[in-house]
């Protein structure tokens, strides 16, 4: 009988073993416990075993960073009624530990319940594998928050050379998805913060990367947090202030512009990188026209230098 899951096809490739060798109850789903750590021995791959608490350390680069007390607390009073129903995956760090690879939010709530064992089943990974599976599962738990998610993502193509669209093939994402939540990742760091902690949502987020000056991108932040503006409120906001060719009195007003292909908005970033100064592109993927802004007579010729 094929074990189940509800971690998704995804998951269950990455995890995937000889768990139908095991020893399992078809009825609760649980397998036999293999006593194997508190006797000093080391537990064989692939088998469900309880492993000491105090063994258990979080795995390098484990995306989740923030965990809800309030929703620990609760699965604990759960595990101290029912136990822990499903074995989390752990990997043998090599020195008497094992990495958790997926299952912290079990395992801290085991801690918080008094267990000083857990269900475990014991697989081995490449660091590249580990970070792959350790990201999936919480993408599929929808328990990471928007910059954890970006920073996992970041991480993962850092250390194993993915571009864009292989990570999104990896993890089960479209492209475009992994792309705009990279972008997180250039809001400043108090934005980021309070995207972390549920100031702002990520439609908030999303309107301010459209404003392609970081001064302004600081005041609508502000204003959102002080006023309470809504992120419909803060798209018309961010649209008036990217047309360029609105005068004062529209962009004061917020006069409504036509929502920008997400291309045009990755590429005007890329220019203001390159050029060190705001730019501006009006128009779609068909034609249009870029607005490049300089401050004195130096800044206008070190951009003829780089353009010409």
């Amino acid at each position: 009988m094929s074990r189940k899951s509800g971690l998704g096809k995804g998951l269950d490739a990455l995890l995937s073993g000889d768990d139908d060798n095991l020893n399992t109850n078809a009825e609760t789903g649980q397998g036999t416990l293999a006593l194997a750590d508190s006797e000093g021995l080391t537990p064989k791959y692939d088998t469900v075993v309880k492993l000491a608490l105090d063994r258990l350390i979080a795995s390098p680069g484990q995306p989740r960073k923030h965990f809800d007390e309030t929703e620990l607390r609760e699965l604990a009073d759960s595990i101290t009624e029912h136990g822990v129903i499903q074995p989390i995956i752990a990997a043998n760090s090599g020195d008497g530990t094992y990495f958790i690879i997926a299952g912290e939010r079990r395992t801290r709530a085991a801690r918080l319940a008094g267990l000083e064992e857990i269900p475990a089943i014991i697989r081995e990974y490449t660091d590249q594998k580990r970070l792959e599976v350790s990201l999936i599962e919480n993408i599929q738990r929808s328990d990471l928050n928007p910059i954890e998610e970006a920073v996992a993502y970041k991480n993962l193509m850092d250390f194993s050379g993915l571009s864009q669209e292989e990570l999104a093939a990896r993890v089960g994402k479209n492209r475009s998805t992994v792309a705009n939540s990279l972008r997180l990742l250039k809001l400043p760091a108090d934005v980021q913060k309070s995207l972390e902690t549920g100031g702002i949502s990520a439609g908030h987020a999303r309107a301010l990367l459209s404003v392609t000056d970081q001064r302004l991108q600081e005041k609508m932040f502000k204003d959102i947090i002080a006023k309470g503006l809504s992120v419909r409120e803060v798209e018309k906001l961010a649209s008036a202030l990217n047309a360029p060719h609105l005068t004062d009195d529209e962009k004061a007003k917020g006069k409504p512009v036509a929502k920008r292909p997400p291309e045009i908005v990755e590429m005007e970033e890329k220019f203001i990188e390159k050029l060190g100064t705001k730019v501006s592109i009006d128009g779609g993927l068909e034609k249009g026209r870029i607005y490049i802004e300089y401050y004195s007579m130096d800044d206008l010729g070190r951009l003829y230098d780089i353009l010409g």
